[in-house]
């Protein structure tokens, strides 16, 4: 939980803090999500398109290599990625927000309950419904946290007026106390765009996107308890261009008295303000997976086609081997000999499954998890044996419920508090609290939720709160 402090924050502080996070934050979590999208970012020493992942590919493999004159270097071979992190991360927010989280409000009387939750439900469906919360579980996962910046616009009204920036963890640069780490004394959102120049002037090069090596402006919005500031900058695009002096362009009173900031861990990390990434554990097995396939397409390349030896008959190089193909000579020692073909490689397919394996392990994710059952479908002819198979995907998931969970508390607690003060939804400090309710994430019959609700009836629990959970 992030707790409220006072202090400003200096221009010097502020740069060392960006500093900080441009040199030391930003390049391991760009990494991250790179392994994540794994896209095309440029091209390979063949030419064709190089993707992300590549970058973990032994220079056997790529081409690369430092020194001039060893042998492998610009051979580029057969290169295979299979990006087996993405469907993991996925299948991790789907269990997590496939179905719709309902928040239910402590206020007193029921009345009034209705009317928080009302104006919640409000709030997070102006800001995008399930896709928010999706959008939040997924850059948790690649990043190990996620931050909510909560602003108060002036277009709109009612719950339009509040908005939830889900602030990518690249652009967030938290300044923490620098006696508690949970300690929030400032929050700043950075942002480096590129912008064009054109040397010529011209209308046409404009058009054409021509000339000019262009600047990159960078752009840093920083909160504190008391204001938030705006501040400019601008870095050359070239190797070594300088930057200018960042300044301040404009400065308003945070009238909410505290950061809008709900920081949100992935997992728990103890004694560390990031949380623990799903993403980050997978990039050694990620990589030793894409080196074995690339080998086993070098090996298939190498080995698909036999190939003949043929000793002492003219002119065999001139025929073509075939079918009912005859060579004749008068050598006696004259022989064709055939080597090579695909062979079967046990312990080749036994290390691929392995990492696999290792991986299923270190994500708490399976194939069956994303719908590939194969051979497996006998054993799941109920709900407790697909539980017990997706037995680790389920604890998992139940642990990260546990910090999201509290942050969507947190974030409740905040828009109130928001709303009171800028008079969009008048409320008490004793109104804000809130219980989340998470539904089930394994998929379950209409006829099974029925039954549920029939038995709950008969133990006692309220009718409405029954009817609330079957979506009526």
């Amino acid at each position: 939980m992030i707790e409220r402090s006072t202090g400003g924050i200096g221009l010097a502080e502020l740069e060392r803090e960006l500093t900080w996070h441009e040199r030391g934050r930003r390049p391991r979590l760009e990494r991250l999500w790179r392994y994540f999208r794994n896209p095309v970012v440029g091209a390979g020493a063949d030419g064709r398109g190089r993707l992300a992942q590549e970058e973990g590919l032994p220079a056997r493999l790529t081409g690369r290599s430092g020194v001039a004159g060893v042998a492998g270097a610009g051979v580029v071979r057969e290169r295979v990625v299979e990006n087996d992190i993405a469907w993991r991360v996925q299948t991790l927010v789907e269990f997590m927000f496939g179905k719709a989280v309902r928040v239910h409000s402590a206020a007193e009387p029921d009345a009034r309950a209705r009317q928080v939750e009302a104006f919640l439900h409000a709030v997070f469906e102006a800001n995008g419904g399930v896709h928010f919360f999706q959008d939040m579980a997924l850059l948790g996962s690649v990043y190990g946290f996620v931050d909510v910046l909560v602003r108060v616009v002036d277009e709109g009204d009612g719950a339009a007026r509040i908005r939830l920036e889900v602030v990518e963890p690249v652009r967030a640069v938290p300044m923490l106390d620098g006696d508690d780490y949970r300690r929030l004394r400032a929050y700043a959102v950075h942002v480096r765009q590129r912008v064009r120049e054109d040397a010529a002037g011209g209308w046409l090069s404009r058009v054409l996107g021509v000339g000019g090596g262009g600047r990159f402006v960078e752009r840093t919005e920083v909160w504190t308890d008391e204001a938030v500031r705006w501040y400019r900058g601008e870095r050359g695009a070239v190797a070594g261009g300088g930057r200018t002096a960042r300044r301040l362009v404009g400065e308003e009173v945070n009238w909410l008295g505290r950061v809008p900031v709900v920081h949100i861990q992935n997992l728990p990390q103890p004694f560390h303000f990031e949380g623990l990434s799903d993403v980050e554990p997978l990039l050694p097995l990620q990589d030793e997976l894409n080196t074995r396939l690339s080998d086993r397409a070098n090996r298939v390349t190498f080995q698909s086609f036999k190939m003949y030896l043929g000793k002492g008959i003219e002119g065999f190089t001139e025929r073509p081997v075939g079918p009912g193909q005859m060579w004749s000579t008068d050598n006696p020692d004259a022989s064709i000999e055939a080597f090579g073909g695909d062979a079967a490689t046990p312990s080749e397919d036994a290390h691929i499954q392995q990492i696999r394996a290792a991986m299923d392990k270190a994500s708490g994710v399976t194939a069956v998890a994303a719908g590939l059952v194969e051979g497996q479908v006998g054993n799941l002819t109920s709900g407790a044996a697909l539980r017990v198979v997706l037995m680790g995907l389920l604890a998992k998931t139940k642990k990260k419920r546990v910090t999201y969970g509290a942050g969507l508390k947190q974030l409740c607690e905040l828009v109130l508090h928001a709303a009171d003060v800028h008079g969009v939804f008048a409320n008490e400090a004793d109104e804000r609290g809130v219980t989340v309710d998470w539904p089930d994430p394994l998929p379950d019959s209409e006829m099974e939720r029925l039954r549920q609700a029939r038995l709950k009836l008969e133990v006692g629990v309220g009718r409405e709160q029954v009817l609330r959970e079957l979506g009526y």
